[in-house]
């Protein structure tokens, strides 16, 4: 396997797809960094030469800020949203959904699995049979 960026990518795997596996390289970026190393995207990772994984190598470590770098600077622009106490880092804080989404119903997999109340669900007045 070839390791690049902290990350063993796929050696099976044509090369525009085994870039994928860094966190931080999507499929536009990856098409970016194998246009700029000039190697052909279809081409298999086990079959690039040592010229050219060195290649991506510095492209993806000089341009990009990708695996760990990328998630620290994620957690910390969190964090800052915290502290600030915006209403962003405010639904972080309380791990609501941020972007305005709806909440009376569906957000489970922010909110978790479902606490029940006694009571919730039955009218008042209603009567058991």
């Amino acid at each position: 396997m070839v390791r690049i960026a902290g990350t063993d990518i796929p050696d099976n795997k044509q090369v525009y797809f085994s870039l994928q596996y860094i966190f931080g390289i999507g499929p536009a970026r990856s098409e970016k960094v194998l246009v700029q190393a000039g190697v052909d995207k279809t081409i298999r990772v086990n079959k690039l030469t040592d010229e050219e994984i060195n290649r991506l190598r510095e492209i993806i470590d000089k341009e990009y800020r990708v695996e760990g770098d990328l998630r620290k600077e994620i957690t910390l622009n969190i964090k800052r949203l915290i502290d600030i106490g915006c209403y962003r880092g405010i639904r972080h804080k309380h791990n609501l959904p941020v972007r305005g989404q709806r909440t009376k119903t569906n957000a489970r997999t922010r909110r978790g699995p479902r606490k029940t109340v006694a009571g919730r669900g039955q009218k008042r007045g209603a009567t058991k049979k």
